[in-house]
């Protein structure tokens, strides 16, 4: 199931460690929103890949209990960045330009050198550092100014004053960027030391980095190194292929295998993401392979063609009929062609393949209170609850979640629910309704007159806006 999923609840300071600078977000949403800012992608299949290839780059660096969490952001250009010490988040367009498995873990094991050496603290350290610096600089200028206008209009300490203010903000702008540039090359050496301690290869580090190189060698001529964030282009990629051919992994391949997941992924992602037209250049109808395949059969859904679809699924199913995902796609296009009833059989196929993925339970959820069919109601607030225990700021749970208690009549846990939706999609007015009114339905001091609580009482997140 792939979603774009807005955000809206927090916003957080970015650091952008690997190809841009920093960005400004806010945590996931429902639907996505506009004028919002950028938003986060949900896909099992895309999410599980991510993971495994970072488990043993984050065991390596001894982060393995971190609770490291893989984002995807709804973007198409190629960038990755670490986020508070417990987030790597992972642009669409990275996975869709890294045409190996090798490519985008070297990135991975990158950010993972930004995280393993507390880059993100450390900068708040020289921020918070230069910060104090500026004010002190702005202080003594002033004074001078003052001290200046004095002594009259002749007096040099005017002009000096004046230029106390500017020159200290460009020494300290490019302290900060000289900063940014030795945390750069700390971590590509970070990263080729756990691909190498994991037995893989940094080659895909290097390629990437030095495809980035080469288009930006036109733009960086002629610039001042001392203003860039990241070392030269040529510099920092000389450096980095010399570290990365020492490693005795330098020519290690993917397993195929892998390779096959990799492709089955950048094909998903392009089905969903791009212009019909644009899946079938890359994908034309004269290529049978799998991934050719996936991507022919959900595009083919998503333009209207649910039938032909629906036979194109079931032949990816024939070929591998343990796969969790073929069933989940089968189910998402029965249910966004408005059979749910039908959706429900492959949803649940799908659930017990994954081992419960809560973005498929959430889905089967779905089906289950839009088939209509009372007996299903109980069925889906129990797989709804476990879904959202697991997956606990998925706003979509929530709102299924909200409907199955409509239908059953449970007025109280269906305000709780669609107040916790809305809160989630940083809607703070609704959310503070709803949960007010479900305060009323609740006896003062249970669960759910707390978790009420919880959200009335609670204050607006930065990035918020309080309604």
């Amino acid at each position: 199931m792939l979603l774009r999923i807005a955000f809206a609840k927090k916003k957080l300071k970015l650091t952008a460690l690997t190809v841009a600078a920093a960005l400004t977000v806010a945590p996931m949403a429902a639907l996505a929103q506009e004028g919002k800012g950028p938003s986060f992608l949900r896909d099992t299949e895309s999410e599980q890949l991510l993971r495994e290839y970072t488990r043993p780059i984050l065991r390596a660096a001894g982060l393995e209990k971190q609770n490291i969490q893989m984002v995807i952001i709804n973007d198409s250009q190629f960038n990755a960045f670490v986020a508070d010490g417990r987030r790597i988040f992972v642009n669409y367009g990275a996975m869709m330009q890294s045409e190996t498995p090798n490519q985008i873990i070297g990135v991975l094991a990158h950010e993972t050198g930004h995280l393993a050496g507390g880059h993100l603290a450390k900068m708040r350290e020289q921020l918070a550092q230069a910060q104090t610096q500026m004010i002190i600089a702005m202080l003594l200028g002033a004074g001078a100014m003052v001290a200046g206008a004095r002594g009259g209009a002749g007096s040099g300490l005017t002009n000096a004053g004046a230029a106390a203010f500017s020159a200290p903000g460009e020494m300290i702008k490019r302290n900060l960027l000289s900063y940014v540039r030795q945390q750069e090359e700390n971590a590509d050496k970070a990263g080729v030391k756990f691909l190498t301690a994991t037995g893989q290869s940094p080659r895909g580090m290097w390629e990437t980095f030095k495809r980035f190189s080469d288009e930006s060698l036109f733009a960086a001529r002629g610039a001042d190194p001392y203003l860039q964030s990241h070392p030269m282009p040529a510099e920092r990629v000389r450096a980095l292929e010399e570290l990365a051919r020492s490693s005795p992994y330098w020519d290690k391949k993917d397993d195929p295998a892998l390779q096959m997941r990799h492709d089955m992924v950048r094909a998903k992602i392009s089905a969903f993401m791009e212009r019909q037209e644009t899946v079938y250049r890359r994908y034309p109808m004269s290529n049978t392979s799998l991934p050719a395949r996936y991507a022919h059969a959900i595009t083919t859904y998503l333009h209207g063609d649910l039938r032909s679809a629906i036979a194109q699924i079931d032949g990816l199913i024939a070929l591998q009929p343990g796969n969790p995902y073929f069933y989940e796609v089968r189910g998402q296009a029965l249910l966004e062609g408005g059979k749910p009833a039908e959706a429900i059989a492959p949803l649940r196929k799908a659930v017990q393949l994954s081992n419960n993925a809560p973005l498929m339970e959430m889905l089967l959820g779905q089906a289950l209170v839009a088939a209509n069919n009372t007996a299903n109601t109980d069925e889906a607030i129990t797989i709804l609850r476990a879904a959202v225990a697991r997956e606990t700021e998925a706003p979509l749970g929530f709102s299924q979640l909200a409907m199955a208690y409509g239908r059953k009549g449970d007025y109280a846990q269906a305000d709780l629910a669609s107040a916790q939706a809305a809160y989630l999609r940083g809607d703070n007015k609704t959310a503070r309704d709803l949960a007010s009114r479900a305060k009323t339905r609740f006896a003062i001091g249970t669960p759910g007159w707390v978790k009420a609580d919880d959200i009335v009482s609670a204050k607006p997140l930065p990035g918020q806006r309080s309604n």
